[in-house]
């Protein structure tokens, strides 16, 4: 496939993962971080927040089978993964993160668990979809494109 093609199906993904509400501007601001000399800034950064969402996630599952639930601890949990997901700009995954703390709050196992299942899929879906982006901009660059700069 063409550079022209490829620049412009990124530019398409990127547009729907905004207007979808999968990303924010913070993740406009994170992009605007990486420069020549750093030029996997983005990758790295949300490469991390993957790994360490994974993590909490797997925690947050462990807390809420515990009998009975620190609810401080799966706050503790929740309160990380909505930070890490602010501050890459996986909006909806900050969102839920939001209603989650509430149940926390509230000492709601039942909420937690439902929360703990959307927060779960949305975080996939957009690394699903983060990694798409990720994959796409790696084929402009190996076909010698330059990546499109979003406004």
């Amino acid at each position: 496939m063409e550079v022209v093609q490829l620049q412009s199906r990124l530019v398409d993904l990127t547009s729907s993962l905004f207007s979808e509400g999968f990303l924010d501007d913070q993740y406009t601001q994170l992009q605007q971080l990486q420069d020549e000399s750093n030029p996997d800034f983005v990758f790295e950064v949300v490469s991390l927040f993957f790994d360490d969402s994974e993590k909490l996630l797997n925690d947050l599952s462990r807390a809420l089978d515990q009998q009975p639930v620190d609810f401080k601890k799966v706050d503790a949990h929740v309160h990380q993964l909505k930070g890490s997901s602010s501050s890459i700009g996986a909006h909806r995954v900050k969102n839920i993160c939001i209603a989650f703390r509430n149940f926390c709050e509230a000492n709601n196992r039942e909420g937690c668990l439902r929360c703990l299942q959307q927060v779960k899929q949305e975080f996939y879906l957009v690394k699903n979809k983060l990694e798409s982006l990720f994959r796409l901009e790696q084929q402009i660059l190996a076909a010698g494109g330059s990546i499109p700069v979003m406004e």
